[in-house]
């Protein structure tokens, strides 16, 4: 993007960058997309998952195939066990689908009063978003789609099952490709209560789950392109709201990639694997291939929303997805991580820091209830510039110069 001198004029033009060699993870294309026959070598004579961990960390480089998404995508979304034996599967589905009957029957047995109620604080947004979500699939193309009612259906399902969250916005965005891949009603909905209770990265009606998302993300930022950070900071509070990624977070980059590459980045963050909170190494990813124009140009807030709204649909996401398992990988190798980002990777269990290489954890002084850090962190404040031995003796660039 460029800007005229006076300012008063910003053209936009779109970069076509390239990730180096020595900036990919090393694993990188070591996993090919895990197609019938790479799945089915991950299931024994029980049709039980062996070895999860390292199916999610196929999945996670390589992804799925089209072809099985409707069978693996439970799995990851937590409606089946990898335990569980494909008998017990089906019982489970028999089970849910009485569970997911009588939760509608709930829904449809409402008083007049209580469906009031219900039509003003849900129905009303829900009856307005399904029509218009994904309409460009032909899955949901075409007028009296049943596909569509069915959408409708199990959203307003979700909210008589769990009203504290209800619907918002966005959840629409959520539902859509999983009901397009799973096929089934009552499994879909299962998939989605599963993606509500299990993963971060979804659509949050609550400003404090988005205010940790930020803080974490800034906090990533401030590590990995100290540069783009302190122009947030020189633009003060409205800055540091980065509104301009909000959106990315909110409908799971579903409106900056096609619906391939932004599918793929869900499976990616779905494999849970080393982090929980995947998604915000992409929103860094991101900016550390699409930013330096915010920088070079010190762009004001509007005109950076604008920036990157401009770059939708027009992102790599290939190379997106490949900077950030690069700055995951960096992430793991430095010697020493902030106590705000100690919980980065507290969820997703065995696997984090799985060669045996755990990082010192350095405080950043920000605990107003707490006279010590509570995740043990001293304040020895590293050099920014120096650079350290990290894992197995290699060099390593310094917590606030990792960035090429």
């Amino acid at each position: 993007m460029k800007v005229s001198n006076e300012k008063t004029c910003m053209q936009f033009s779109i970069r076509r960058p390239k990730l180096p060699s020595s900036e990919t993870h090393p694993e990188e294309n070591m996993y090919k997309k895990l197609d019938v026959s790479t799945w089915l070598n991950h299931l024994n004579e029980s049709g039980q998952v062996e070895e999860e961990y390292k199916l999610r960390k196929a999945i996670f480089f390589g992804g799925i195939d089209v072809s099985i998404r409707g069978e693996v995508w439970p799995f990851l979304l937590r409606y089946y066990s990898h335990e569980s034996t494909s008998e017990e599967r089906e019982a489970l589905r028999a089970q849910k689908r009485r569970e997911y009957s009588e939760i509608q029957q709930k829904r449809l047995s409402m008083t007049p009063e209580e469906q009031r109620e219900f039509w003003r604080h849900v129905q009303f947004t829900v009856d307005k978003d399904v029509v218009r979500t994904d309409r460009s699939n032909q899955f949901f193309r075409g007028e009296d789609n049943p596909n569509v009612e069915s959408m409708r259906r199990i959203l307003l399902n979700y909210a008589v099952y769990n009203p504290t969250i209800g619907y918002s916005q966005g959840m629409s965005d959520l539902v859509a490709p999983i009901l397009a891949e799973v096929l089934d009603e009552s499994d879909t909905f299962w998939c989605f209560v599963g993606l509500m209770q299990n993963t971060i990265f979804v659509s949050s009606p609550r400003d404090e789950d988005m205010e940790k998302q930020l803080l974490y993300l800034r906090e990533l930022l401030r590590l990995t392109h100290l540069r783009f950070y302190q122009h947030l900071v020189s633009l003060g509070e409205d800055g540091l709201q980065m509104l301009f990624c909000h959106r990315w977070i909110l409908l799971c980059f579903k409106r900056e990639f096609p619906d391939a590459e932004a599918l793929r980045m869900w499976e990616a963050c779905w494999a849970h694997y080393q982090t929980d909170y995947f998604h915000l190494f992409i929103c860094v990813a991101i900016v550390v291939i699409y930013g330096d124009d915010v920088i070079e140009q010190q762009l004001a807030t509007d005109q950076m929303l604008l920036h990157f709204g401009n770059l939708a649909m027009h992102m790599n996401g290939e190379l997106v997805l490949r900077k950030a398992r690069s700055l995951l990988y960096q992430f793991r190798l430095l010697p020493r991580i902030p106590c705000s980002l100690h919980d980065l990777c507290k969820l997703c269990g065995t696997g984090m820091w799985d060669s045996g290489y755990i990082p010192a954890v350095e405080c950043t002084g920000h605990h107003p209830e707490s006279e010590s850090c509570p995740y043990g962190g001293t304040m020895e404040a590293p050099s920014p510039k120096s650079v350290v031995e990290g894992k197995k003796g290699q060099k390593t660039r310094e917590v606030f110069n990792f960035r090429k």
